[in-house]
């Protein structure tokens, strides 16, 4: 692409959900408005303009810089006051603690803020729409024999819950642990699936989760599996009865919505948007961060009755479908984009 009207800039090399949401909307954006993706770290089939050729571009072309860190408002404000550029400054905040002054300094100059859950915006010291994430409901999806996945994955039958994602203490795989230990302990028929990876700063975390189950006797019902890849992991939602979300913090959080869209009813804990994407009882339930009591109680009282298990699955996919559709999250962008060059 030459010549982009909207421009998204991703300037971390390194995987994280800002990356992950650039890699899922700009390809859906595209189809609506002239978009590419700038920086490194992210997939070579989505729309990109290298970052070396963002000062030659023309300076006529009123254009919409998407920043969602800090790093990348300080860019477009380059852009903007030493190279020129005919600049309309969107940021995306996830963040849900108080600002720096820095970073209060940074969105003041912005012409525009999204904020992506309500509970966000109110550490916005300015107005900012509220636009949530989706989910391809393509790609995250329920399966029609959830036997036989489980069986071609060589999982155990019965009960089955999962936490996926980074393995660290904020993301609370230690309350996860804790409440799979007392749930084994309180019915023969459940077990237990942590996936994700720990970077090298966390290994030694992973390792004491690892070593407390196998001294509670449970290392063949509490299963802790590698990081898969972003095409095989909806078949590891697919497989579950439960999910868990346990993190002590969280900016966003997709987890939850993909388990739902995949038909399976989540307990979360308060942060993140967790509260507003679980709104309701028949969904699943949410709880205080790191209450591994209140963690365990809820997922039991969701697994008592399997019929009201399946019939939480099937709300929770629909609640996806009406109001977490990626498509959506997209639609609503480009809108923005285009009020704003119009502007």
């Amino acid at each position: 692409m030459k010549d982009p009207v909207v421009i998204a800039p991703n300037l971390k090399r390194r995987l994280s959900g800002v990356t992950a949401t650039i890699a899922r909307l700009v390809p859906l954006q595209a189809q609506q408005i002239d978009i590419a993706a700038t920086g490194p770290g992210l997939p070579a089939d989505i729309p990109h303009i290298p970052l070396g050729r963002l000062p030659f571009l023309s300076r006529r072309t009123l254009r919409v810089w998407h920043a969602r860190r800090n790093t990348e408002m300080l860019l477009g404000l380059i852009l903007c006051n030493i190279f020129r550029l005919k600049l309309k400054l969107l940021f995306t905040s996830a963040s849900q603690r108080a600002h720096t002054g820095y970073t209060k300094w940074l969105i003041d100059k912005m012409d525009a803020i999204v904020a992506t859950s309500r509970k966000t915006a109110g550490y916005l010291e300015r107005d900012a729409q509220v636009i949530m994430h989706g989910i391809n409901l393509h790609d995250f999806t329920p399966t029609e024999n959830k036997a036989a996945l489980r069986a071609q994955l060589g999982l155990p039958d019965g009960l089955l819950l999962g936490c996926y994602g980074r393995i660290r203490h904020q993301k609370g795989t230690d309350a996860f642990v804790d409440a799979m230990i007392d749930l084994c302990a309180r019915s023969q028929d459940v077990s237990g699936i942590v996936m994700g990876r720990a970077t090298e700063k966390h290994t030694g975390f992973l390792a004491e989760q690892k070593d407390k189950v196998a001294k509670a006797g449970l290392l063949d019902r509490i299963l802790f599996m590698p990081e898969v890849t972003v095409d095989q992991i909806a078949e590891w939602y697919q497989v579950l009865d439960l999910f868990i979300a346990p993190q002590r913090w969280e900016g966003f959080g997709l987890t939850p919505l993909e388990a739902m869209a995949c038909g399976v009813p989540v307990v979360a804990t308060d942060v993140g948007a967790f509260s507003e994407i679980v709104t309701d009882p028949s969904l699943g339930r949410v709880v205080t961060p790191g209450d591994i009591l209140a963690l365990a109680d809820a997922a039991a009282e969701m697994l008592e009755n399997r019929d009201s298990l399946s019939q939480a699955g099937q709300a929770a996919r629909a609640h996806v479908e009406q109001n977490f559709d990626i498509q959506g999250e997209a639609q609503t962008l480009v809108a923005l984009y285009m009020r704003l060059l119009s502007a």
